[in-house]
């Protein structure tokens, strides 16, 4: 799941997974971060879920998945679409 909070300038992007879907850490690459795991990594909120925050310039497009333990990639089915096999992020 995507929140989004648009700032002035920027859009504050925060992804969001159930806490334990898939297990072990996960981080969320993308062109934002330079594809770097480990960058972005999810950590549990009180409600149950994990997340990290990520400030976007607004009124950009990014391309973004998700990377879990054991080489597991995967997509956000709640992104603005698909760029191949990547998810799509609109701020």
């Amino acid at each position: 799941m995507l929140e989004r909070n648009p700032r002035k300038n920027r859009t504050e992007v925060t992804f969001v997974l159930p806490a334990d879907t898939p297990p072990g850490p996960v981080s969320v690459v993308g062109d934002f971060n330079d594809w770097q795991p480990g960058t972005h990594t999810l950590v549990a909120r009180r409600d149950g879920t994990r997340a990290v925050t990520v400030a976007l310039p607004g009124g950009s497009a990014h391309s973004f998945r998700y990377l879990a333990a054991g080489d597991y990639w995967f997509n956000d089915e709640d992104g603005d679409g698909h760029d191949g096999v990547n998810s799509r992020l609109h701020t």
